[in-house]
């Protein structure tokens, strides 16, 4: 069973954990990508995003499985050859987008809950970053893994209350579709899939090429899902939701269950520092990845945790421009770029690579 869950059932749950820190966690990106283009245009945006990242995260994992590399340099080596560092420029950006968002979410919720300024959240969420980091791949991969399923429980409790509670408003609610789902959705995966690269050392249980195209797709499903069951929540408080910084704060404020509230406020600040330690976690597998080429040894963990203060300080300072314009943005910016440098390469020249081996295999 252990194995069963890491093959097929830890991917996904950790590339949901490194997507759901600053998008489901807070509910800014469901609101900016899906609930903007209507009732049935949200879902519409969910499906487009769903199939693209399931197509691309199984793809990965194959090339990953078949190539044996864990880290994205030695990734993109497969399919973009010497030209691979040109991922690593927007990668950097994105660690950086990534660690702001959750940056300011941690900030604004605090201020929000204990009235203190937004900067002392930023920087008790990142220095927790740098702590986790410190122990190593191990600790982070077994708190992205399992925190995630605190997080399911109450997001599970949220949905239970809010089709209660709110009931009489989704009957209200006309069926609409705005123009822009189909770019949207696209959008939304694209900047995401970005971070598959960066979680590739959570399929080193991944054995066979089989068991990679089935997590693959079974990791999509798993990131998806709580886009879809956010947005069916949001659509009971459409339109006035969507202007809001934290909607999903804000739908637990409308709730007005103080124990509810308290419970997700607990999970979402430890969801913000497994999606900072996560996404941290792909650039260190990076340099150990570069190091043991090298010397044959891997960084030590000072090193890790120094490598990620640096990261934490850069992102601290972005943070300050404000989480709605930072996804807004920021995101819908990169995910032409990775589109460019890792979409069409990967389903181009990634998926030749694989039939070449297929190809010149004894049993090709």
């Amino acid at each position: 069973m252990l194995n069963f869950a890491r093959r097929y059932l830890i991917p996904g749950a950790i590339l949901q954990s490194v997507m759901i820190g600053g998008g489901y966690g807070t509910g800014r990106e469901v609101v900016e990508y899906f609930s903007n283009y209507g009732t049935m245009g949200g879902f519409y945006s969910v499906l487009i995003a769903a199939v693209c990242i399931a197509i691309v995260f199984a793809v990965s994992l194959e090339i990953s499985c078949v190539f044996n590399v864990f880290d994205y340099r030695n990734f993109f080596k497969v399919f973009l050859g010497r030209f691979w560092f040109l991922y690593e420029i927007l990668a950097i950006l994105l660690f950086l987008l990534i660690i702001a968002v959750i940056a300011s979410a941690a900030g604004q919720v605090l201020q929000a809950e204990l009235e203190i300024p937004s900067f002392m959240g930023t920087v008790v969420m990142l220095f927790s970053v740098v702590v986790l980091t410190f122990y190593g791949r191990d600790l982070v991969v077994l708190v992205l893994a399992y925190w995630s399923v605190f997080l399911y429980a109450v997001f599970i409790v949220y949905f239970i209350a809010v089709f209660s509670i709110f009931q009489d408003s989704f009957t209200g609610q006309a069926s609409t579709t705005e123009p822009g789902w189909f770019t949207s959705g696209l959008q939304y995966a694209f900047y995401n899939m970005a971070g598959i690269p960066l979680i590739l050392y959570a399929a080193r249980a991944i054995e066979t090429r089989q068991q990679a195209l089935i997590a693959g797709i079974v990791g999509g499903v798993i990131a998806m899902i709580p886009a879809l069951l956010l947005h069916v929540s949001f659509i009971s408080q459409l339109p006035s939701i969507l202007g809001a910084g934290l909607p999903v704060y804000e739908m637990f404020i409308r709730l007005d269950q103080d124990w509810l509230k308290i419970g997700y406020l607990i999970v979402l600040f430890g969801t913000f520092i497994e999606t900072g330690a996560g996404t941290i976690q792909g650039f260190v597998e990076r340099f150990d990845g570069w190091w043991s080429d090298r010397t044959g040894d891997l960084l030590s963990p000072k090193i890790h945790a120094t490598m990620a203060g640096a990261i934490v300080a850069l992102a601290g300072i972005l943070s300050q421009v404000g989480i709605i314009d930072l996804i807004a943005k920021g995101y819908g910016t990169l995910a032409w770029g990775f589109m460019i440098l890792y979409i069409i390469p990967l389903l181009t020249v990634g998926i030749w690579r694989l039939y070449v081996v297929d190809r010149d295999s004894p049993d090709g």
